[in-house]
């Protein structure tokens, strides 16, 4: 019979062979070829049904080029972990990913007395009241001296200079977008999934959504639990709306582009603040009278402009992998300009606020802003509040 410290050996050697044949690129087929035994006998030695022999431990650590001791070294389980995603198959394996990712980067820290300060604490609801998520939101941006008009520009940059790690995981999950862990794992951190079929703007919300969740649910961060918790979800989701696209910025700028038919100015939003354009849709439901049927409305009008309607996971305008870990560039021209962040704002918001006071007529209004009668009556009939 196994002891149960000989129990906690062949855990950890599992672990340690699935992490390390993931990181080679090798299939259990190849990497037991490299090591002289069958794929039956590696299978069961990684699975934890048998224990290898010394001189095949010895093998595979040679064909992984570590020391047999690396294959041991037990991994300090992950418990303060809100992570919810429960089908998939790799959930064990990414916690120890992340778990030996976290203590490698919090030894280094050590080491080199680089240390930084989590500086969003402050922000955080007193006694656990989450009533004004907007509120916190601010007092997140407030706590690490972020202007409520500033766009971000590079939020891994922006968490890790304040204290959360970022970890990017390209992982082959459509259901997976990130999961966080809390200060009692040794330091806040964010893991995102940058998995190339996963939108840019989808990267940046979900580390924004995590973020809230460090804020605002500390007591749900229980690596045994995998209950979804809907409610918490969606308050997540409104403190990276918010966090994003501070309130009085956006209605001052979507007021701003009131000119604009109804995609051209959700776009124009979307490349402002560097978010999904559903994040955008989302905010224009909340605050306006279109409610709900802003969504139809839009896609409508995307048909109508395009030809087609968009796909659930389509991103219009779509931003590059670069912008999510990019250093901050406000200084920068972009590498080129999408036709929505080139549009006069200004001349269209006056053209439809002469039209809408009788002021000029439609003619006018088309010939002033340089297009068609009928391009003029289609902008018009997108308008929106």
């Amino acid at each position: 019979m196994i002891s149960m410290a000989g129990m906690d050996e062949m855990i950890a050697l599992s672990h340690n062979l699935r992490r390390l044949r993931d990181e080679h690129g090798l299939s259990q087929a190849e990497l037991a070829e490299r090591a002289g035994i069958s794929r039956v006998a590696y299978r069961s030695i990684e699975t934890g049904a048998s224990a290898p022999r010394a001189s095949t431990l010895s093998s595979l650590a040679e064909v992984l080029d570590v020391k047999i001791a690396d294959l041991m070294a037990e991994v300090r389980p992950l418990r303060a972990v809100r992570f919810r995603e429960k089908r998939m198959n790799s959930r064990e394996q990414l916690l120890v990913r992340v778990a030996r990712w976290l203590e490698g980067y919090t030894e280094l820290e050590g080491q080199l007395d680089e240390n930084v300060p989590y500086r969003f604490a402050s922000a955080a609801p007193r006694g656990g009241t989450r009533s004004n998520i907007p509120k916190v939101a601010a007092a997140a941006r407030e706590a690490i001296d972020l202007d409520p008009d500033e766009p971000i520009r590079d939020i891994c940059g922006l968490l890790e200079d304040n204290g959360v790690k970022v970890h990017s995981a390209p992982l082959a999950s459509e259901g997976f977008f990130g999961l966080s862990v809390c200060e009692e794992d040794g330091s806040h951190a964010i893991v995102v999934n940058v998995w190339d079929r996963i939108s840019v703007e989808r990267w940046i919300f979900t580390a924004a959504h995590e973020l809230g969740h460090l804020l605002l649910h500390l007591p749900s961060y229980d690596a045994g639990s995998t209950d979804p918790k809907p409610g918490e979800e969606k308050e997540a989701d409104l403190f990276a709306s918010h966090f994003l696209m501070p309130s009085g910025v956006f209605e001052r700028e979507w007021n701003e582009a009131r000119g604009l038919g109804l995609v051209e100015r959700v776009l124009k939003l979307k490349l402002m603040f560097n978010v999904s354009y559903k994040t955008v849709l989302y905010r224009v439901q909340e605050t306006t009278s279109l409610g709900k049927q802003v969504w139809g409305r839009f896609q409508a009008e995307y048909r109508a402009h395009h030809g087609r309607t968009l796909a659930v996971t389509e991103e219009p305008a779509g931003l590059k992998a670069s912008s999510f870990m990019a250093e901050a560039h406000s200084a920068h021209e972009p590498d080129r300009l999408s036709p929505n962040r080139f549009l006069g704002d200004r001349i269209q918001r006056l053209a439809r606020q002469g039209v809408e006071d009788k002021k000029i007529t439609m003619g006018r209004a088309a010939e002033i802003l340089g297009i068609s009668l009928v391009e003029m009556r289609k902008l018009a009939a997108s308008w929106v509040e």
